[in-house]
Formats: C-alpha cells, structure tokens, sequence
C-alpha cells in the first residue's frame, strides 16, 4: 500500500502534526511525533544523542507496520527515509508558520501550563523566522536537501 510509511517535515508551525494526526487517522497508521526523541530533559534542553534517539524512535515503531513519522530534524527523518515510502516537505512560507504558532492550543505534551507556552511565544516566532538560512538538521537547507535525495514519492506542500 502506498503511502503506509509517511515522513513529513518542515518548519515549527507549518502544520506537520495536524496533518501527521489525519494521516495517521484515514490510514489507519501509528503517530509518532519526534519532539520526545530529540530533546533531553535538561534545562536548557540538549538533543539527544543521534544513536540513542535512533532506539528509541526504533523502539517506538517495531509493532507498527504502518506510521506516520513528524518532525523538524532533518537528522532524524533521515535514518528512517530508507524504510518509508513516501517524503511530504511542508515549505510554507515563515509568516504561515508564524500564524499558526499564535494560534496553536496549549500543548500539554510540551508545556507545563498555557501561561508556559504563551511566555515562550516570542522565542518561537523568532526561531521560526531563522527556518530559511538555518544551518543544521533543523533548517530548511537541510530539508530540502533531505526531500531531494528521498528515493521513494515525495510532495512538497508550499502553502497551507
């Protein structure tokens, strides 16, 4: 079945987790956001080691045949481009993106309290404007780079 293992990336805010949930939901798939993966819980937050990461996510999709895989880390995505058969790059433009991290409901997976995340607001919004020029696994060269080199069907979406 095509589409049964389905990556998508893209900037903070571009839509990678809704359209992960309905994914996951009209294809009767596994959800995995990989937010819990890369960051330890640390103060300030410190990615996870690649290998660990990578047992971890592993860990979380053996009993899954079909998943629904999201993230912004180029780095993680790419060890799994292999097994899946389908790429979506959400390329939206970075005022999208913006909008929709004002509009985005508490995330209790990720904040303490709404209060919490309304105070980290502003620091989204300028992490979101790096996304274009970003050097590393979290900016938008290297997702492109990640879409370009995918083998298996690819979609880029520009516009929400």
């Amino acid at each position: 079945m095509p589409g049964h293992r389905v990556l998508i990336v893209g900037n903070s805010g571009a839509g990678k987790s809704t359209l992960a949930r309905r994914l996951a939901r009209d294809r009767d798939a596994h959800h995995l956001d990989l937010d819990p993966f890369a960051w330890q819980p640390t103060e300030p937050p410190e990615r996870t080691p690649l290998d660990e990461a990578e047992r971890e996510i592993r860990r979380s999709l053996a009993e899954h045949s079909r998943w629904v895989v999201e993230g912004c880390y180029a780095d993680l995505v790419g060890i799994l481009a292999a097994e899946a058969d389908e790429l979506i790059f959400l390329d939206v433009p970075v005022v999208v993106c913006q909008a929709h991290a004002r509009a985005r409901p508490w995330e209790p997976h990720k904040y303490a309290t709404k209060d919490e995340q309304d105070r980290n607001l502003g620091m989204l919004l300028d992490w979101i404007a790096g996304y274009p020029t970003r050097e590393g696994p979290l900016g938008r060269p290297a997702h492109e780079a990640l879409f370009e080199g995918f083998e298996g069907t690819r979609r880029r979406v520009t516009a929400a």
